[in-house]
């Protein structure tokens, strides 16, 4: 006799959760969790998510409930897919419903503001004692759920645990590789956000293709750098969680973050874009949250630092761009600046 797999419960009904969710069904049993109930009875009954992901049809066997006690009872693992900035409330929420000691999966690319810390930082503050992890890698959601192949890495703090999870999010066309570099995938989820966001300026002045090329090179070595000092491995930043991601979030027509910069180098305010999106972008709240993380750990940053300046404080995006350009390139691989 085959032994239970587990229970899985997703907090969280944007896109990317929603998709998760959708995959894993696949493989057992899934509840996600949404705070409108309407798109909790449509993904119920039509196995659509009319919000986010319209058209588009999800595994018939996931469902879906508005009541987050309900939905975190009986999970054997909790994949947590709320905006970065809400997940300490959501957690703090529920705790008491958490079944001990179960695994607590993040899939939110971002940092709390105030803290400045990672969503599995906050895991293990609200909910000590469950493994905290992240599933991470170039995934817009909308190509995984029509079945465009994809890649993700899944880092937990123990290799088992990592392997016992991947089995539970792996379908053929979405290959999920183990890790146990946790802060190493999940900062790189984070920080490439802003980078998206510069290469978004780019492509809004029209700079070209070798202008987009050199500023994901570019801030590849930047995100490595910072990712380094705060602990990451040097391999995990030329990854999927990386590399990978970085390259699918700077060029995707679908990636909120290049899009907010792509609008803004058009000459659109910030207000504007972000009320013309029904969906987060992580990038606008971590931007100044990465610059201190920066400063913290000693690490030159110019391409985040231009990002903070337009984001946060005002800063043209035509003249992010001539300052860039006007510092001296150093050593390619040793070099500090831009």
């Amino acid at each position: 006799m085959s032994a239970r797999k587990p229970k899985v419960t997703v907090l969280g009904g944007g896109s990317w959760g929603t998709a998760v969710a959708s995959i894993a069904a696949r493989n057992t049993e899934v509840l996600q969790w949404l705070r409108d109930p309407d798109i909790a009875e449509a993904i119920n009954t039509k196995h659509e998510n009319p919000r986010y992901l319209p058209g588009m049809t999800l595994t018939r066997s996931l469902r879906a409930t508005a009541d987050l006690d309900q939905a975190v009872a009986a999970a054997d693992v909790i994949v947590a897919a709320v905006p970065s900035q809400h997940l300490r409330g959501v957690l703090e929420s529920v705790g008491e419903h958490v079944r001990p000691w179960i695994p607590v999966v993040s899939l939110v690319k971002g940092l709390e503001q105030g803290t400045s810390k990672r969503m599995t930082e906050i895991i293990n503050e609200v909910l000590p004692g469950h493994p905290a992890g992240v599933l991470s890698g170039p995934n817009i959601a909308k190509e995984v759920v029509a079945g465009y192949a994809a890649a993700a890495t899944i880092a937990m703090p123990d290799l088992t645990t990592a392997t016992m999870l991947q089995g539970l999010f792996h379908v053929p066309w979405y290959r999920v590789y183990t890790s146990e570099d946790v802060l190493g995938v999940e900062i790189a989820g984070a920080l490439k956000n802003p980078l998206a966001i510069a290469v978004g300026f780019g492509d809004g002045l029209g700079a070209g293709d070798n202008t987009r090329a050199m500023v994901i090179t570019r801030a590849l070595h930047e995100l490595t750098r910072l990712g380094v000092a705060m602990g990451g491995r040097p391999e995990t930043f030329t990854g999927l969680a990386g590399m990978g991601d970085l390259i699918a979030t700077c060029t995707s027509p679908l990636s909120r973050n290049r899009t907010v910069g792509y609008e803004l180098g058009r000459g659109k305010t910030l207000d504007d874009i972000i009320a013309g999106m029904n969906q987060v972008a992580e990038g606008v709240k971590s931007a100044g949250v990465v610059v201190s993380l920066a400063r913290a750990h000693g690490v030159d940053t110019p391409i985040f630092d231009e990002v903070d300046a337009v984001i946060n404080h005002g800063k043209s995006v035509e003249s992010t761009y001539r300052g860039l350009l006007r510092e001296a390139p150093g050593h390619e691989v040793h070099g500090e600046g831009w």
